[in-house]
Protein backbone atom coordinates (compact mmCIF):
# COMPACT_ATOMS: atom_id res chain seq x y z
CA UNK A 1 0.00 0.00 0.00
CA UNK A 2 2.64 2.54 0.76
CA UNK A 3 4.57 1.61 -2.70
CA UNK A 4 1.33 2.62 -4.40
CA UNK A 5 1.30 5.89 -2.21
CA UNK A 6 4.36 6.83 -2.79
CA UNK A 7 4.29 6.08 -7.01
CA UNK A 8 1.08 8.24 -6.88
CA UNK A 9 3.18 10.81 -4.75
CA UNK A 10 5.86 10.83 -7.77
CA UNK A 11 3.42 11.17 -10.15
CA UNK A 12 2.48 14.00 -8.54
CA UNK A 13 5.67 15.65 -8.46
CA UNK A 14 6.35 15.77 -11.97
CA UNK A 15 6.79 19.21 -13.44
CA UNK A 16 3.85 19.78 -16.03
CA UNK A 17 6.52 21.00 -18.63
CA UNK A 18 7.94 17.41 -18.90
CA UNK A 19 4.61 15.58 -18.60
CA UNK A 20 3.97 18.05 -21.80
CA UNK A 21 7.79 17.23 -23.57
CA UNK A 22 6.73 13.80 -23.40
CA UNK A 23 3.24 14.25 -25.04
CA UNK A 24 4.83 15.92 -27.57
CA UNK A 25 7.48 13.71 -28.24
CA UNK A 26 5.15 10.65 -28.61
CA UNK A 27 2.69 12.14 -30.77
CA UNK A 28 3.81 11.74 -34.37
CA UNK A 29 4.43 8.38 -33.08
CA UNK A 30 0.29 8.54 -32.58
CA UNK A 31 0.01 10.42 -35.97
CA UNK A 32 1.44 7.75 -37.87
CA UNK A 33 -0.26 5.13 -35.97
CA UNK A 34 -3.65 6.52 -36.98
CA UNK A 35 -2.28 7.19 -40.51
CA UNK A 36 -1.05 4.01 -40.79
CA UNK A 37 -4.70 2.67 -39.53
CA UNK A 38 -6.69 4.66 -41.94
CA UNK A 39 -4.90 3.53 -44.90
CA UNK A 40 -5.32 0.52 -44.16
CA UNK A 41 -9.07 0.24 -43.03
CA UNK A 42 -10.28 2.71 -46.13
CA UNK A 43 -10.32 0.15 -48.68
CA UNK A 44 -12.38 -2.31 -46.40
CA UNK A 45 -14.43 0.38 -45.51
CA UNK A 46 -15.15 1.47 -49.16
CA UNK A 47 -15.62 -2.14 -50.17
CA UNK A 48 -18.21 -2.93 -47.05
CA UNK A 49 -19.92 0.00 -48.29
CA UNK A 50 -19.41 -0.65 -52.03
CA UNK A 51 -21.29 -4.05 -51.63
CA UNK A 52 -24.34 -2.35 -50.67
CA UNK A 53 -24.48 -0.22 -54.07
CA UNK A 54 -25.55 -1.49 -57.87
CA UNK A 55 -23.28 -1.40 -60.38
CA UNK A 56 -25.03 1.84 -61.76
CA UNK A 57 -24.88 3.66 -58.45
CA UNK A 58 -20.87 2.72 -57.98
CA UNK A 59 -20.20 4.17 -61.88
CA UNK A 60 -22.32 7.42 -60.83
CA UNK A 61 -21.48 7.78 -56.92
CA UNK A 62 -18.55 6.16 -56.53
CA UNK A 63 -17.13 6.99 -53.60
CA UNK A 64 -20.87 8.20 -51.27
CA UNK A 65 -23.25 6.27 -49.64
CA UNK A 66 -25.43 3.58 -51.53
CA UNK A 67 -28.81 5.71 -52.20
CA UNK A 68 -31.07 3.16 -52.09
CA UNK A 69 -29.37 -0.10 -49.79
CA UNK A 70 -28.93 -2.85 -51.68
CA UNK A 71 -28.90 -5.93 -49.73
CA UNK A 72 -29.00 -8.32 -52.63
CA UNK A 73 -25.85 -8.49 -53.12
CA UNK A 74 -24.83 -9.87 -49.57
CA UNK A 75 -28.03 -12.22 -49.25
CA UNK A 76 -27.73 -13.47 -52.60
CA UNK A 77 -24.63 -14.57 -52.00
CA UNK A 78 -25.15 -15.60 -48.17
CA UNK A 79 -27.60 -18.29 -49.63
CA UNK A 80 -25.51 -19.60 -52.37
CA UNK A 81 -24.06 -22.94 -52.22
CA UNK A 82 -21.11 -22.43 -53.83
CA UNK A 83 -19.88 -19.72 -51.40
CA UNK A 84 -20.35 -21.60 -48.45
CA UNK A 85 -18.59 -24.85 -50.25
CA UNK A 86 -15.15 -23.13 -50.63
CA UNK A 87 -15.50 -21.74 -46.91
CA UNK A 88 -15.52 -24.95 -45.56
CA UNK A 89 -13.26 -26.22 -47.80
CA UNK A 90 -10.74 -23.28 -46.74
CA UNK A 91 -11.72 -24.37 -43.10
CA UNK A 92 -10.79 -28.06 -43.66
CA UNK A 93 -7.35 -27.22 -45.16
CA UNK A 94 -6.36 -24.33 -42.95
CA UNK A 95 -7.36 -26.86 -40.08
CA UNK A 96 -5.67 -30.03 -41.04
CA UNK A 97 -2.49 -27.92 -42.48
CA UNK A 98 -2.24 -26.64 -38.76
CA UNK A 99 -2.13 -29.68 -37.20
CA UNK A 100 0.06 -31.63 -39.32
CA UNK A 101 2.82 -28.51 -39.30
CA UNK A 102 2.47 -27.92 -35.40
CA UNK A 103 2.34 -31.79 -34.95
CA UNK A 104 5.70 -32.59 -37.10
CA UNK A 105 7.15 -29.46 -36.21
CA UNK A 106 7.18 -29.83 -32.53
CA UNK A 107 8.38 -33.29 -32.77
CA UNK A 108 11.10 -32.20 -34.50
CA UNK A 109 12.00 -28.98 -32.98
CA UNK A 110 11.85 -31.18 -29.36
CA UNK A 111 14.75 -33.38 -31.10
CA UNK A 112 16.86 -30.75 -31.82
CA UNK A 113 16.66 -29.00 -29.06
CA UNK A 114 16.65 -31.99 -26.07
CA UNK A 115 18.59 -34.12 -27.54
CA UNK A 116 22.53 -34.07 -28.58
CA UNK A 117 23.44 -35.80 -31.83
CA UNK A 118 26.04 -35.71 -34.52
CA UNK A 119 24.82 -33.48 -37.12
CA UNK A 120 22.10 -31.39 -34.65
CA UNK A 121 23.04 -27.91 -35.66
CA UNK A 122 23.79 -29.46 -39.76
CA UNK A 123 19.69 -30.86 -39.86
CA UNK A 124 18.94 -27.44 -38.14
CA UNK A 125 20.75 -25.71 -40.79
CA UNK A 126 18.78 -27.60 -43.70
CA UNK A 127 15.60 -26.57 -42.25
CA UNK A 128 16.13 -23.17 -41.78
CA UNK A 129 17.85 -22.73 -45.65
CA UNK A 130 13.87 -23.94 -46.28
CA UNK A 131 13.30 -20.35 -45.36
CA UNK A 132 15.28 -18.80 -48.01
CA UNK A 133 13.51 -20.52 -50.96
CA UNK A 134 9.94 -19.11 -52.21
CA UNK A 135 6.76 -21.17 -52.55
CA UNK A 136 6.84 -20.39 -56.57
CA UNK A 137 10.48 -21.59 -57.26
CA UNK A 138 8.93 -24.84 -56.65
CA UNK A 139 5.72 -24.84 -58.68
CA UNK A 140 6.44 -26.94 -61.70
CA UNK A 141 8.32 -29.82 -59.83
CA UNK A 142 5.48 -29.71 -57.37
CA UNK A 143 2.78 -30.13 -59.81
CA UNK A 144 4.79 -33.27 -61.54
CA UNK A 145 5.37 -34.53 -58.51
CA UNK A 146 1.20 -34.32 -57.35
CA UNK A 147 0.58 -35.56 -60.71
CA UNK A 148 2.56 -38.90 -60.41
CA UNK A 149 1.00 -39.49 -56.60
CA UNK A 150 -2.62 -38.86 -57.86
CA UNK A 151 -3.02 -36.05 -55.68
CA UNK A 152 -4.23 -33.48 -57.86
CA UNK A 153 -8.10 -32.06 -57.06
CA UNK A 154 -7.02 -34.24 -54.00
CA UNK A 155 -7.19 -32.07 -50.65
CA UNK A 156 -4.05 -33.66 -49.51
CA UNK A 157 -2.75 -32.72 -52.61
CA UNK A 158 -2.75 -28.99 -51.00
CA UNK A 159 -2.46 -30.00 -47.34
CA UNK A 160 0.94 -32.06 -47.50
CA UNK A 161 3.01 -29.51 -49.47
CA UNK A 162 1.70 -26.25 -47.21
CA UNK A 163 2.86 -27.94 -44.23
CA UNK A 164 5.93 -28.80 -45.69
CA UNK A 165 6.82 -25.83 -46.79
CA UNK A 166 5.55 -24.34 -42.67
CA UNK A 167 8.33 -26.60 -41.12
CA UNK A 168 10.95 -24.45 -41.45
CA UNK A 169 9.58 -21.18 -39.56
CA UNK A 170 7.43 -23.53 -36.81
CA UNK A 171 10.56 -25.48 -36.47
CA UNK A 172 13.10 -22.61 -35.63
CA UNK A 173 10.00 -20.78 -33.57
CA UNK A 174 9.31 -23.92 -31.65
CA UNK A 175 13.04 -25.21 -31.32
CA UNK A 176 14.16 -21.58 -29.95
CA UNK A 177 11.30 -22.09 -27.27
CA UNK A 178 11.85 -25.75 -25.98
CA UNK A 179 15.47 -24.76 -25.59
CA UNK A 180 14.79 -22.29 -22.68
CA UNK A 181 12.80 -24.67 -20.85
CA UNK A 182 14.87 -25.75 -17.65
CA UNK A 183 16.89 -28.88 -18.07
CA UNK A 184 16.12 -29.32 -14.42
CA UNK A 185 12.56 -29.89 -14.88
CA UNK A 186 13.45 -32.83 -17.30
CA UNK A 187 15.35 -34.75 -14.86
CA UNK A 188 12.83 -34.49 -12.41
CA UNK A 189 10.80 -36.04 -14.13
CA UNK A 190 13.44 -38.90 -14.91
CA UNK A 191 13.53 -39.25 -12.01
CA UNK A 192 9.90 -39.65 -11.55
CA UNK A 193 10.16 -42.45 -14.04
CA UNK A 194 8.77 -40.52 -17.11
CA UNK A 195 10.26 -41.54 -20.65
CA UNK A 196 11.45 -38.90 -23.21
CA UNK A 197 8.16 -38.50 -24.80
CA UNK A 198 6.24 -38.61 -21.55
CA UNK A 199 8.60 -35.36 -20.96
CA UNK A 200 7.40 -34.13 -24.47
CA UNK A 201 3.76 -34.75 -24.15
CA UNK A 202 2.74 -34.19 -20.36
CA UNK A 203 5.22 -31.26 -19.29
CA UNK A 204 6.84 -29.53 -22.48
CA UNK A 205 3.83 -29.37 -24.76
CA UNK A 206 1.36 -27.81 -21.98
CA UNK A 207 4.44 -25.43 -20.94
CA UNK A 208 5.17 -24.10 -24.73
CA UNK A 209 1.17 -23.38 -25.20
CA UNK A 210 1.97 -20.08 -25.99
CA UNK A 211 4.74 -20.96 -28.99
CA UNK A 212 2.04 -23.49 -30.16
CA UNK A 213 -0.77 -21.27 -30.59
CA UNK A 214 1.51 -18.48 -32.09
CA UNK A 215 2.96 -21.28 -35.01
CA UNK A 216 -1.03 -22.51 -35.42
CA UNK A 217 -2.27 -18.89 -35.87
CA UNK A 218 0.50 -18.62 -38.15
CA UNK A 219 -0.51 -21.90 -40.24
CA UNK A 220 -3.77 -21.24 -40.80
CA UNK A 221 -3.66 -17.81 -41.81
CA UNK A 222 -0.73 -18.44 -44.36
CA UNK A 223 -3.55 -21.62 -45.43
CA UNK A 224 -6.05 -19.73 -46.01
CA UNK A 225 -4.93 -16.82 -47.91
CA UNK A 226 -2.78 -19.22 -50.08
CA UNK A 227 -3.91 -19.09 -53.73
CA UNK A 228 -1.11 -20.47 -56.06
CA UNK A 229 -1.37 -24.08 -54.87
CA UNK A 230 -5.03 -24.64 -54.84
CA UNK A 231 -4.95 -23.26 -58.10
CA UNK A 232 -2.45 -25.38 -59.39
CA UNK A 233 -3.82 -28.31 -57.59
CA UNK A 234 -7.81 -27.93 -58.24
CA UNK A 235 -9.40 -28.08 -61.25
CA UNK A 236 -13.07 -29.08 -59.86
CA UNK A 237 -14.94 -26.57 -57.89
CA UNK A 238 -15.76 -29.37 -55.37
CA UNK A 239 -12.43 -28.07 -53.45
CA UNK A 240 -11.95 -24.47 -54.46
CA UNK A 241 -10.83 -22.74 -51.57
CA UNK A 242 -11.79 -19.36 -50.61
CA UNK A 243 -8.96 -17.35 -53.09
CA UNK A 244 -9.57 -19.85 -55.72
CA UNK A 245 -13.87 -18.57 -55.59
CA UNK A 246 -12.98 -14.83 -55.42
CA UNK A 247 -10.92 -15.35 -58.57
CA UNK A 248 -13.64 -17.46 -60.24
CA UNK A 249 -16.66 -15.06 -59.08
CA UNK A 250 -14.64 -12.42 -60.54
CA UNK A 251 -14.51 -14.13 -63.49
CA UNK A 252 -17.87 -15.37 -64.06
CA UNK A 253 -19.68 -11.62 -63.21
CA UNK A 254 -16.69 -9.07 -64.22
CA UNK A 255 -19.68 -6.40 -65.55
CA UNK A 256 -21.47 -6.75 -61.87
CA UNK A 257 -18.53 -5.07 -59.72
CA UNK A 258 -20.95 -4.11 -56.64
CA UNK A 259 -21.76 -8.09 -56.30
CA UNK A 260 -17.49 -8.71 -56.45
CA UNK A 261 -16.94 -6.40 -53.77
CA UNK A 262 -19.88 -7.79 -51.54
CA UNK A 263 -17.97 -11.47 -52.44
CA UNK A 264 -14.46 -10.29 -51.24
CA UNK A 265 -16.51 -8.41 -48.19
CA UNK A 266 -17.73 -11.87 -46.90
CA UNK A 267 -14.48 -13.92 -48.13
CA UNK A 268 -12.43 -11.74 -45.64
CA UNK A 269 -14.96 -12.21 -42.63
CA UNK A 270 -13.71 -15.47 -41.66
CA UNK A 271 -10.16 -14.78 -41.78
CA UNK A 272 -10.69 -11.45 -39.99
CA UNK A 273 -12.97 -12.98 -36.94
CA UNK A 274 -10.56 -15.28 -36.42
CA UNK A 275 -7.80 -13.05 -36.39
CA UNK A 276 -9.24 -10.75 -34.23
CA UNK A 277 -9.99 -13.72 -31.84
CA UNK A 278 -6.40 -15.31 -32.43
CA UNK A 279 -4.81 -11.61 -31.85
CA UNK A 280 -3.95 -11.69 -28.02
CA UNK A 281 -2.16 -15.40 -28.60
CA UNK A 282 -0.36 -14.20 -31.79
CA UNK A 283 1.17 -11.20 -29.89
CA UNK A 284 1.53 -12.91 -26.52
CA UNK A 285 3.43 -15.82 -28.02
CA UNK A 286 5.62 -13.82 -29.99
CA UNK A 287 6.21 -11.71 -27.49
CA UNK A 288 7.27 -14.49 -25.15
CA UNK A 289 9.72 -15.95 -27.76
CA UNK A 290 11.46 -12.07 -27.79
CA UNK A 291 11.62 -11.96 -23.85
CA UNK A 292 13.02 -15.74 -23.94
CA UNK A 293 15.57 -15.26 -27.06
Amino acid sequence: MSAVVKSAAVKNTVPKSVVRRRRLRTLPVYVILWLVGAVMVTPLLYALVSGFKSTDQLSSNTFGLPHPWVTSNYTSLLGSGPFWRSIGSSTLIAVATALLTVGASALAAYALARFAFRGREVLFTVFTMGLMFPFAVAILPLFILLRTFGLLDNPWGVILPQAAFGLPMTIVILRGFFREIPGELEEAATLDGCSPFGFFWRILLPLARPALGTVSVLAIVGSWNNFLLPLLVFSEPTWWTVPVGIQQFQGQYASDVARIFAYLVLAMAPALAFYAVAERQLIGGITLGATKG
